[in-house]
């Protein structure tokens, strides 16, 4: 039974906990590090896990810690676990944003790390994650943390830590561009004469449609949008009016913002430390 610490027992820890249980894990086998007396208590009441209020307790006898912490959180954070994980060599798994692999082995030593980008439909197990690992990751260690991450929705390897800015910038980030696209259908729909209510359903159901075929037929979009498109149609007016404003240019210039942000937060850290 591999034992497992979560350093961190926010909503992305929950999701992952959750999911873990779901596929059998045993409650015995899971820590959960919180500082806030609060949240440890409704963690115990719901998942049944060891609940510490220090980092350290939670992580001395696990295999596998999965720090689920905000990046500002991590330079104060390895200073209580240095030592620890020093003796126990455990697999490290990050979920913190922008917190590069160099980062960890400088702060926590030369442990095999994976470092993972979740996004917020974890939080519904429908999750994105972008996962990297640098050369001590074993393969068997490899296939657990993507375990452990497929738990909330779907995993991803990258053998260029580079682009885990960029798996930032679109899975990560990506949920609040459909959310925006959502609101402004609406919007529009509302300023038509819709009643709002109907108006967030159907733009709200056309997204969570539209994506379902996108991952379920194995289609590309392009492919999709052309079927959908009838030639002089009222989704080619739609289109072109895309085209005219330049959403292709705008979504790339958005990504490639989100990216650059990425890159200066994982930057800030190094200036911290």
């Amino acid at each position: 039974m591999t034992r497992i610490a979560f350093i961190g027992g926010g909503n992305m820890a929950r999701s992952l906990i959750g999911g873990l249980l779901k596929t059998g894990i045993a409650a015995s086998s899971i820590s959960v590090a919180e500082p806030r007396a609060e949240a440890r208590q409704e963690l115990g009441r719901e998942f049944g896990v060891a609940c510490y209020g220090e980092a350290r307790l939670a992580a001395a006898e696990a295999e596998v810690v999965l720090l689920a912490v905000k990046p500002q959180v991590m330079p104060a954070l390895r200073n209580e676990l240095q030592e620890v994980l020093r003796q126990h060599r455990p697999l490290l798994i990050s979920i913190a944003a922008g917190v590069r692999i160099d980062q960890l082995e400088r702060w926590f030593g030369g442990l095999p790390i994976v470092r993972c980008m979740p996004n917020t439909p974890a939080l519904i197990g429908a999750g994105a994650t972008g996962l990297c690992a640098n050369g001590r990751v074993s393969p068997p260690q490899r296939a657990l943390a993507q375990r452990i991450l497929d738990a909330a929705g779907i995993t991803r390897w990258l053998e260029d830590e580079a682009l885990m800015d960029t798996v930032t910038a679109l899975s990560g980030s990506g949920p609040a561009y459909f959310f925006a696209l959502v609101e402004a259908l609406e919007d529009a729909a509302v300023a038509q004469g819709m009643p709002r209510e109907t108006a967030r359903a159907l733009a709200a159901q056309t997204c969570l449609g539209a994506g379902r075929m996108l991952a379920e037929s194995g289609e590309a979009p392009a492919e999709l949008r052309r079927r959908v498109t009838s030639p002089n149609g009222t989704t080619q007016a739609a289109l072109e009016s895309f085209a005219a404003d330049g959403l292709p240019r705008i979504v790339a210039r958005a990504v490639a913002a989100a990216t650059r942000r990425g890159e200066a937060l994982a930057a800030a850290l190094d200036d911290a430390s």
